[in-house]
């Protein structure tokens, strides 16, 4: 009997001191479980871009507009590389000098639209199509979107500036840049689908061109009233 109780009790500090040697993996740390990164999230670079990015003249886009006064846009090739470039060629030749805001409307869409040559709505450069370059910058106030038809790559020479934030927008136009100056300017473009009297760009340049000073229009002088005609006096 007293031989079964010592066997017993030997058994018993055998596991006391056995486990905890088990739990410990041989008297190390416990092994750490491998963690698996979330698959398919930012496996496309552009899923987070930067809201801001440093000046660049290469990148800039100014137009001067008729209602006084500069707009500088920060152009974004870090995520609509073919649009800015399409944009930039355009400004070159000197394609959106001359040209109307055609179709400019507050709540809910918020944009002022330009950039057809034909002050329509329905008209592009001889340029071809630029594809879609759908990307995570927000239609928030002064960003610039590229136009489009119903066709997603369909991109062309229109764009639209927002005069405040249309989130539904996003994922269904190309942001290309966002108006860091002049925004004032922006807001003074003529309501209408269209305007009865049209805001127009006097002249667009890229910044590293080195752009002349901002030259206002001349002020056109009041119609006269009806049966009135004009009347220059002798030298």
């Amino acid at each position: 009997m007293l031989m079964r109780f010592v066997a017993a009790l030997a058994a018993a500090a055998a596991m006391m001191f056995a486990v905890p040697a088990a739990a410990q993996g041989g008297g190390g740390p416990p092994a750490k479980p491998e963690i698996e990164t979330f698959k398919g999230v930012a496996a496309d670079p552009r899923a987070t871009v930067a809201t801001a990015v440093a000046a660049d003249p290469e990148n800039t886009w100014v137009l001067d507009l008729s209602t006084g006064g500069r707009v500088s846009i920060r152009l974004r090739p870090d995520v609509a590389p073919k649009m800015v470039e399409q944009i930039k060629t355009l400004t070159r030749r000197k394609f959106y000098d001359g040209t109307i805001f055609h179709r400019v409307i507050d709540g809910p869409e918020n944009m002022a639209q330009g950039g057809d040559p034909t002050g329509t709505g329905t008209g592009e450069s001889d340029l071809p199509d630029v594809v879609a370059e759908f990307n995570n910058l927000p239609h928030v106030r002064g960003a610039v979107s590229a136009a489009r038809t119903k066709d997603p790559n369909s991109a062309n020479s229109q764009f639209f500036i927002m005069f405040g934030p249309r989130l539904g927008f996003d994922h269904d136009y190309t942001v290309f840049g966002r108006v860091v100056d002049g925004m004032q300017w922006v807001d003074k473009i003529e309501r209408g689908e269209p305007p009865a009297q049209p805001t127009r760009i006097l002249h667009a340049y890229v910044a590293a061109d080195n752009p002349p000073a901002y030259q206002a229009p001349p002020v056109a002088a009041p119609a006269l009233p009806e049966g009135e005609t004009k009347v220059m006096l002798p030298q």
